[in-house]
């Protein structure tokens, strides 16, 4: 099941992420984007991954260092329940800096890319995009 889970997180975000990516100037696509109930369902699934470790998990929050965060994501569920929460948040940052591109008008050429990069490795997604909107925020 947890594996199930483990999948199942990913998929639940990707409509968003490829509404974003090769749909940015349909109109459902910025309601969408802009709603952040999208990451209510990869919630759910790490709330069922994140409640059967609790213990073990909040132990690792509420006095972290790296053995405690080591030995909760040896667990199975506990993997899960990070990953989960990872592409939660990474989706909500995919949908700001959507909104922020189509507001800045920068390029969906330019934001694809820059989209793809944030599901993948979404801190340098998201450096590589604020700079991209420092430049282009600029006054004129």
């Amino acid at each position: 099941m947890t594996g199930f889970l483990f999948e199942l997180s990913f998929l639940l975000a990707a409509p968003v992420w490829l509404l974003m990516i090769f749909a940015p100037g349909w109109g459902p696509t910025a309601r969408i984007a802009g709603s952040p109930l999208t990451v209510l369902p990869v919630l759910f699934v790490y709330l069922a991954l994140a409640v059967p470790v609790f213990p073990e998990l909040w132990t690792a929050v509420s006095s972290p260092d790296l053995g405690s965060f080591r030995e909760l994501t040896a667990l199975p569920d506990g993997a899960g329940a990070v990953w989960a929460q990872v592409i939660a948040w990474d989706l909500l940052i995919g949908q700001w800096m959507y909104r922020e591109g189509r507001r800045l008008e920068i390029s969906a050429l330019l934001m694809g890319p820059l989209l793809v990069l944030t599901i993948l490795l979404s801190p340098f997604g998201l450096l590589v995009f604020l700079g991209v909107r420092g430049v282009r925020a600029r006054p004129a």
